[in-house]
């Protein structure tokens, strides 16, 4: 089983974050520089929150308010559900599932280390059985009398 380190390793470590105190239309910019759907919101060096596409959406446009005024920290997600690297993708997904959440936040030495998307567990997922795939056709193919 792949577990979130393996994914790190794989796409790499960077998070982009902002402060509580950033607009939301500049979080927003980020996001569309980075083509990212979260932001890791930051007090120095801890994690006090996460905004998400999905934030800004029911938050600020179905509400009617402007983003380009209001701070992060009115619209964030404030309890923040994150994994350690040593969990694996199928804890991942079952959490993503069952919390209805999009991004996983991953911490370790009570440090931010890095965010995994729902996008990187699936291309995992899909990537873990291909593998498998792969093995039982190789096996499959040498193995006289099948």
């Amino acid at each position: 089983m792949k577990t979130v380190r393996e994914i790190l390793n794989k796409k790499g470590s960077v998070v982009y974050s902002v402060t509580p105190d950033t607009t939301v239309y500049d979080a927003l910019l980020i996001m569309a520089e980075r083509e990212i759907g979260a932001l890791a919101v930051l007090e120095g060096d801890s994690l006090s929150g996460i905004i998400s596409e999905r934030d800004y959406a029911r938050k600020v446009i179905l509400r009617g308010k402007s983003s380009k005024e209001l701070p992060v920290k009115e619209i964030m997600s404030p309890e923040v559900i994150f994994v350690r690297p040593g969990n694996t993708i199928e804890e991942c997904m079952a959490l993503m599932t069952a919390k209805r959440i999009r991004h996983l936040p991953v911490i370790e030495d009570k440090k931010l280390a890095g965010l995994v998307s729902i996008g990187d567990i699936v291309k995992a997922t899909i990537d873990e059985k291909e593998f498998i795939i792969d093995q039982l056709t190789n096996y499959i193919s040498r193995t006289p009398g099948i």
